[in-house]
């Protein structure tokens, strides 16, 4: 019997680390991608962002409406979702984690 109680903390913890563990186990190449996904999620958030700046006025707006597509995916996932998470599931949070990420960096460096 463990010596923790069952509160929602408790509940968060195991959640995470079982996440944390079927992120870190399983063959390297699984592994590499889901790098490989956020590295490529940032690099389209910042190409992305830099084109905005460029080209358009309201590049803030673009910024959110495109964060929001983010998000709609991550609802479509949760509509679609099977108990095991799919590799291609798992790619396209990681491109997103990545895209939020730069997009989210690049308004620190402007300053809105």
């Amino acid at each position: 019997m463990s010596s923790l109680q069952h509160t929602r903390l408790s509940r968060l913890q195991h959640r995470i680390g079982v996440v944390l563990a079927d992120t870190l186990s399983g063959p390297w190449w699984r592994r590499s991608l889901l790098i490989i996904g956020v590295l490529v999620g940032f690099l389209l958030g910042s190409s992305l962002t830099d084109l905005l700046s460029d080209a358009v006025d309201g590049r803030t707006f673009h910024a959110l409406t495109t964060l929001i597509g983010c998000e709609l995916l991550v609802a479509l996932r949760r509509r679609f979702l099977t108990t095991p998470v799919a590799l291609h599931w798992r790619l396209l949070d990681n491109l997103r984690f990545g895209f939020v990420y730069a997009v989210v960096l690049e308004a620190f460096k402007v300053g809105s």
